[in-house]
C-alpha cells in the first residue's frame, strides 16, 4: 500500500475520532437552544446551564486536540502549568481522574526540551484513558532526561493494541478511532526525538515513560 494511502488512512480515524469526541457536547448546546426556544422563559436557566456546560466541554476538548496535534503544541511559550490547565479543563465535567503532580516541580528533563509540553499532554490523554473507572494522573522525572507519566485508579488497564498502536506495528489500515490516538502520539514523538512507551503495568496502576531528546 502507497504512503499517500497510509496517510489518508491515517486522517480519516483521526477526524473520526476528533468529530467523535466533539460531537456530544457540541449537539448538546443545538438542544440547549431548541429547548429554551420550546420551553419559553421559564427554561432560559436550565437552557443556559446545559449550554454553558457543553460549550465548556467542546473548548476543553479542541484546546487539548490543538495542544497534541497541531502546531500550536510547539510554542516555545508553552510551560507545565499551562498542560496541567488544559488537562484540568478537560478531566473537570466527569470528575473522575484528578492530577496530582507539580509543573513547577522537578519533571525529569532540565532545562525542558522543544515540544516536551505536547508531548507531556499527549502522554497524560494516554494516561487518562487507561482508567475506565477514573483515578488519579501524576508525572515524576525519571532519571536526567525522562518523565514518568503514572495513571492509578482501579480496574487501570491498557486496551488491547494499545501497545502496538504506540510502537507504530500496527498498519494504519488496522486502525480506528480508538487506536488511532496512540499511533499518532507514537509517530509525532519519534519525530521531534521523543520516545513514549509502557513502562510496566501493575494491578491498577499504568506507568508510561517519555524519553525526550537527547541533549
Amino acid at each position: 500500500m502507497s504512503d499517500k494511502k497510509h496517510i489518508a488512512q491515517i486522517m480519516e480515524q483521526m477526524t473520526s475520532r476528533i468529530c467523535h469526541d466533539i460531537i456530544s457536547p457540541v449537539g448538546a448546546i443545538s438542544n440547549g437552544i431548541e429547548f429554551m426556544q420550546e420551553m419559553g422563559p421559564e427554561a432560559a436557566d436550565e437552557g443556559l446551564d446545559l449550554i454553558a456546560y457543553s460549550a465548556n466541554q467542546s473548548s476543553a476538548k479542541l484546546a487539548a486536540f490543538r495542544l497534541v496535534y497541531g502546531a500550536g503544541g510547539h510554542d516555545p511559550n508553552l510551560k507545565p502549568e499551562d498542560v496541567q490547565k488544559a488537562f484540568g479543563a478537560l478531566i473537570k465535567d466527569e470528575g473522575k481522574i484528578s492530577q496530582t503532580w507539580d509543573p513547577y516541580g522537578n519533571l525529569g528533563p532540565a532545562p525542558l526540551p522543544k515540544s516536551y509540553c505536547k508531548m507531556l499532554m499527549g502522554s497524560m490523554m494516554m494516561a487518562m484513558e487507561c482508567l475506565p473507572k477514573g483515578g488519579y494522573i501524576s508525572v515524576r522525572p525519571a532519571g536526567e532526561n525522562a518523565s514518568t507519566i503514572i495513571a492509578e485508579g482501579e480496574g487501570a488497564t491498557v486496551r488491547d493494541q494499545v501497545e502496538d498502536a504506540l510502537a507504530q506495528k500496527l498498519d494504519p489500515s488496522d486502525l480506528d478511532p480508538r487506536l488511532v490516538h496512540p499511533y499518532i502520539i507514537g509517530l509525532i514523538a519519534e519525530s521531534y526525538g521523543y520516545k513514549l512507551s509502557i513502562k510496566s503495568k501493575t494491578e491498577d496502576r499504568i506507568e508510561f515513560t517519555l524519553d525526550c531528546p537527547k541533549k
